[in-house]
């Protein structure tokens, strides 16, 4: 799309809605029904956000081409989460971006104020205040933003809220999610935090290669560091291919941000996650080749995917003070 300014589009186009949109709907069949979902398309990058599932990014495409691996469950309201165990996978849709914390996350854990189950409640928490926009900025650029506050609260536990804003512009490839995450309780509480990004086929596809300057991997499992050798590497679908997880420690850039690509030769695209590594200090790689479940998930975090009570015995676990906060950047990014 040739970029011109808000004047030269003016004598071109009824209403800016033409080029670039975000569309308000409600989901009305199977276990999503009720649910709202809004559609954003800045006429390059389109994503689904789902305000009532902790301002998550459903599917998404880049000039038509498919970037998120959705599961078979697709989208489900938040009604029917179940807490216990590794449940939340009967109710977890992928998508682009998967929001996992604010207490928990990885495997379930009984630490105190539990239980809490897989990758915690965050991504099942309806927002609130959530709001919409479509405008010109003083930087010369027509702004797309969702954004919406996220509450987890238990009397007598935890009180965090998570405020996002997630923010792309007309024509661009990018989608920007910055978050405030604040301890409004009167007592420390933990607070772990993981953007658990789904990339699908065609971007996932054999021939597909990772790609970050060097730095430290550390397999999860044993299982793991059996392939640490080509974690860079996308195959085919595997039958009966069991899961890998590596834990990435990437040096920030002189901007205090890190990045790591996943570039398809075959398509001609790359798709980019960085993050600012003050706050998110770790990306993980989940690296699932199996068949249906062909997916690659890249995921900045302040923590690894372990569980509270074995991430807390690493002596790694953030703790927030009454009314601490820290903020977070991740972007996402298709060229």
């Amino acid at each position: 799309m040739e970029k011109m300014s808000c004047a030269e589009l003016a004598t071109r186009v009824g209403q800016m809605g033409q080029l670039a949109s975000i569309r308000r709907l409600v989901s009305d069949d199977g276990q999503g029904r009720g649910m709202r979902v809004f559609e954003v398309n800045n006429g390059a990058l389109a994503f689904s956000v789902y305000p009532d599932r902790g301002m998550d990014i459903g599917h998404a495409s880049y000039k038509g081409t498919p970037l998120a691996w959705m599961t078979g469950n697709f989208e489900v309201a938040p009604a029917f989460y179940d807490v216990a165990g590794n449940e939340w996978l009967r109710t977890w849709g992928g998508g682009l971006m998967t929001g996992c914390g604010l207490t928990n996350v990885g495997g379930p854990s009984e630490a105190a104020g539990g239980p809490h189950g897989l990758h915690g409640r965050l991504s099942h928490i309806p927002a609130e205040e959530v709001n919409t926009s479509a405008a010109w900025s003083n930087d010369g650029q027509y702004t797309l933003e969702v954004s919406g506050r996220i509450r987890q609260c238990k009397a007598f536990v935890e009180n965090l809220s998570l405020t996002r804003r997630i923010t792309t512009a007309l024509g661009s490839g990018a989608v920007t999610v910055r978050d405030k995450v604040e301890n409004c309780g009167f007592q420390e509480s933990p607070c772990m935090l993981l953007y658990h990004i789904n990339l699908g086929w065609p971007l996932v596809d054999a021939g597909a290669i990772l790609e970050a300057v060097p730095h430290q991997v550390e397999p999860q499992t044993d299982h793991a560091a059996s392939g640490i050798d080509s974690w860079p590497q996308i195959t085919a679908p595997i039958p009966g291919f069991a899961e890998q997880v590596y834990y990435h420690t990437i040096p920030a850039d002189g901007d205090g941000l890190a990045t790591m690509r996943l570039r398809n030769p075959k398509l001609g695209i790359s798709l980019a996650v960085t993050y600012r590594t003050a706050e998110l200090p770790w990306i993980m790689q989940w690296k699932m080749m199996g068949e249906g479940e062909y997916v690659l998930g890249l995921e900045p975090a302040n923590c690894f995917p372990e569980g509270r009570d074995k991430f807390a015995e690493r002596g790694l676990l953030r703790m927030l003070a009454p009314g601490e906060s820290f903020e977070t950047y991740v972007k996402i990014e298709v060229a």
